[in-house]
């Protein structure tokens, strides 16, 4: 039903335009807004590492019962979906934001980006805290790159958060 909807509605608006002659518009996004920042994609890498380091500290446990079986199904399923969320985040910086002179200006953009994408698939096929620290180690570089583009000095400080490691934060 929907793609006879769809089919319809290009059917429709073809003919229109034939007739209308509608201009084209261009836009870098979606909803070309101007803002974007790789912030969510850092906490999100930061929640993979924490799901790890959780998971990590209830195998020593030994203990399978019902509550240790449910914080493992809630850890690992927030650890996908926070993975996910680096892959989204930085997608869409890249997809929307990027211009080829940002990647002339800094050449390996495409390779980390690459890389990020299969650092996050990887954080999420195990459960191994190396894995969720390449990710987020990826992740920071990208916003450096990101901020740099911006011509927005960058900083590294301790996070906030427990899981001991750095964030990139623009110096404004």
């Amino acid at each position: 039903m929907q793609n006879a909807i769809r089919n319809l509605v290009k059917v429709v608006v073809s003919g229109m335009d034939r007739i209308m002659h509608f201009d084209t518009a261009y836009a870098h996004c979606d909803i070309p807004c101007g803002i974007y920042d790789p912030h969510q994609a850092q906490v999100a890498a930061h929640t993979v590492l924490r799901m790890d380091m959780l998971i990590a500290d209830l195998a020593k446990t030994n203990d399978m019962g019902p509550d240790t079986r449910n914080k493992m199904i809630r850890y690992v399923t927030v650890k996908e979906q926070h993975a996910e969320i680096v892959k989204h985040e930085i997608r869409v910086i890249w997809g929307d934001y990027i211009k080829p002179e940002h990647i002339q200006a800094n050449p390996q953009l495409n390779q980390l980006v690459f890389d990020i994408m299969k650092a996050a698939s990887k954080a999420k096929q195990d459960t191994n805290t190396e894995s969720a620290k390449d990710l987020l180690v990826k992740v920071e570089q990208f916003a450096e790159i990101f901020w740099k583009t911006k011509n927005v000095q960058t900083k590294r400080a301790k996070s906030p958060y427990p899981t001991g490691e750095e964030i990139v934060y623009p110096v404004v």
